[in-house]
């Protein structure tokens, strides 16, 4: 009797001590899982809001595996040519959310400006925040001319209610991110009211040429449509 309990006292610490050294095992293996490292990708130095993001300015991290996230970006060459929606610390994991292909904000150096409707002669009935606009001035006195020799990111297209240009029944925005160019067509036939003010990105030296060709009221703009994002990013070119 006496042998027999021996056995299964034996048998039952085998058993626990296999169960002991699995579950070391099982935590052993979880912490190395926690240790793994991933590499993502940083800023290499503080970027503002409203940059667009260059090579040199980004780099590779090693982070925890643990810490890693589906919005993280883990090549270069996919955060190339965004623009920031909020300001990146140095060596901070890069997010989806604070970057876009499609900018709206204006770069380091710029400001969005409302172009006063006194300024205006005409503007393109296809123009919608996004577009790349070409500015060009009209004048009584002197011949027409392009105002600036790049086109210039428009931020904002409003109706007289202040409510965006936009098709009531399909966003442009979201026809430019599904990169169906047939939707962003027709988004910008049916469209759901007439266009009373524009906000471009302009630099201060852009904004001041443009009120000194216009204030004297000699002179008016024609704002014209060159290419949506969605041009532009087929072109593999970045404002």
């Amino acid at each position: 009797m006496n042998r027999k309990r021996q056995m299964a006292i034996g048998v039952t610490a085998a058993l626990l001590s296999g169960l002991l050294v699995y579950g070391v095992y099982l935590l052993q293996l979880r912490h190395i899982r926690l240790e793994e490292t991933v590499e993502v990708v940083v800023p290499r130095q503080f970027v503002p809001e409203g940059t667009i993001l260059e090579r040199g300015m980004l780099t590779m991290a090693a982070i925890p595996r643990g810490a890693l996230s589906d919005d993280m970006f883990r090549r270069i060459e996919e955060a190339e040519g965004l623009q920031t929606f909020a300001p990146l610390g140095r060596g901070e994991p890069l997010l989806g959310w604070k970057a876009s292909r499609y900018p709206l904000l204006p770069r380091e150096g710029e400001a969005t400006f409302q172009i006063p409707r006194e300024y205006v002669k005409s503007v393109s009935n296809g123009l919608r925040a996004g577009d790349w606009a070409g500015v060009y001035v009209s004048s009584e006195t002197e011949p027409s001319r392009r105002l600036y020799e790049e086109p210039v990111i428009v931020a904002a297209v409003k109706t007289a209610a202040n409510t965006e240009i936009e098709s009531p029944s399909n966003s442009g925005l979201q026809s430019m991110v599904d990169g169906d160019k047939e939707k962003l067509y027709a988004s910008r036939r049916d469209a759901n009211g007439s266009i009373d003010a524009v906000n471009l990105n302009l630099t201060e030296e852009q904004w001041l040429k443009l009120d000194a060709a216009c204030k004297d009221g000699s002179a008016k703009l024609v704002i014209a449509f060159e290419a949506s994002a969605f041009d532009k990013e087929k072109e593999g070119e970045q404002p």
